[in-house]
């Protein structure tokens, strides 16, 4: 197979993949000639003291010995000081956003308990849920205002709901929950008793973001990733973040008593700590990229998006209209451009068929390829 990268064009001279050939299989060994957009990994580059601090991890041999288990000196000081909370809160390290929430749903949920959560949605924690012996109750948001609304909320609720789970801003719509919004739903948790999992993996993203902890904060546990806005996908560290009354409910379910990866933890302290050189400028570059995107919808016609500009680093391409398979068209675009996007059938069990999601954390002359991919892939297809 022979690949040619001429500028920003993208040229494949190869055979056919088969069907049963594993798309993120191919997308790994092609790494660096795939424009990655399905999984709202970050590509854009931030600070060159971030690559120092891991390199600095290494030539001291630091990974020689355990990480301290509470995570490296100033750590968990750092994420409570990027969220602005006091000496109430606790911390726990982890292994990404995803070991955070699987702490938790083991913690705090019981056979038969109901969780109040979105579909579409990441459904990843939805399993977990499950695994806990307990069921989400999945409310339909792809309509306006396209996340669940406070009466919404209210009518879900029966004497077996535990927890509401609040993807703020939401994987994968794109909406962002208002102030007004996110203190009625405080109190609607309150009235009931209710957990409150306040996942904030796109929090940087979204302007005048609220945290459920400033109205909820007894019963509000935040779920927080480096994955996205300090583009760490594959550091795989995050934190689950509680009072520290109720993190001792949680805390025995965390089983990594010996922390996490330590080239990931010092990266991911300075991350934070030149958060103010870089973010203003990965910012640009995203809602840049999301741009040419939506130039790219503009062009063909017949597809739309449901939310712009998204409070995410993604946004969903309604294709319903165009009779066109979304995983077809993620195929294609793979296979025969190098644009890797998702296709909805991974977010929705029951919206899926209906749209493509497409993140858009690319230096923008990938995005520039995304648009002619998509065009050229939507009209190949016969729409």
């Amino acid at each position: 197979m022979l690949r040619i990268l001429t500028g920003n064009l993208f040229i494949a001279l190869r055979f056919c993949p088969s069907d049963t050939m594993d798309k993120f299989q191919y997308a790994h060994e092609h790494a660096d000639e795939i424009v990655w957009m399905s999984q709202n990994t970050n590509h854009i580059p931030l600070s060159p003291k971030i690559e120092e601090a891991i390199l600095e991890a290494i030539r001291s041999r630091e990974y020689n010995l355990y990480p301290y288990s509470k995570g490296v000196d100033g750590l968990p000081e750092a994420i409570l000081k990027d969220l602005d909370l006091g000496g109430g809160w606790d911390v726990i390290v982890t292994n990404g956003g995803i070991e955070a929430l699987y702490i938790l749903n083991r913690a705090l949920l019981s056979e038969g308990d109901e969780v109040i959560a979105t579909d579409p949605s990441f459904m990843p924690i939805h399993h977990q849920i499950r695994l806990s012996g307990a069921n989400p109750v999945e409310l339909p948001i792809y309509k306006e205002p396209w996340k669940m609304t406070p009466e919404a909320i209210r009518a879900a609720i029966t004497p077996k709901t535990k927890m509401i789970l609040l993807i703020d801003p939401i994987n994968p719509v794109g909406t962002a929950y208002t102030r007004g919004e996110v203190k009625e739903i405080c109190e609607i948790a309150r009235e009931h008793d209710l957990y409150i999992i306040d996942d904030i993996t796109y929090r940087d993203f979204s302007p005048d973001h609220t945290l459920t902890s400033e109205f909820y904060p007894e019963k509000s546990i935040i779920v927080y990733s480096f994955s996205k806005t300090s583009a760490f996908a594959g550091m795989r560290i995050g934190a689950l973040i509680a009072p520290k009354e109720l993190m001792e409910k949680m805390r025995p379910y965390n089983t990594n008593v010996l922390s996490v990866n330590i080239l990931a933890q010092r990266g991911a302290l300075a991350s934070l700590e030149t958060k103010g050189e870089w973010l203003d400028r990965m910012l640009k570059t995203a809602m840049r990229s999301q741009e040419i995107v939506k130039e790219a919808v503009d062009e063909e016609g017949g597809a739309f998006i449901p939310v712009f500009p998204s409070r995410t680093n993604m946004l969903i391409i309604d294709i319903s209209a165009l009779g066109i398979d979304g995983d077809e068209l993620e195929h294609r675009m793979l296979y025969g451009d190098g644009v890797f996007i998702r296709g909805g059938s991974y977010l929705s069990p029951r919206f899926g068929k209906n749209f493509i999601r497409v993140s858009f954390t690319v230096p923008n002359d990938g995005a520039e390829r995304f648009k002619e991919s998509f065009v050229k892939q939507i009209a190949a297809m016969g729409k």
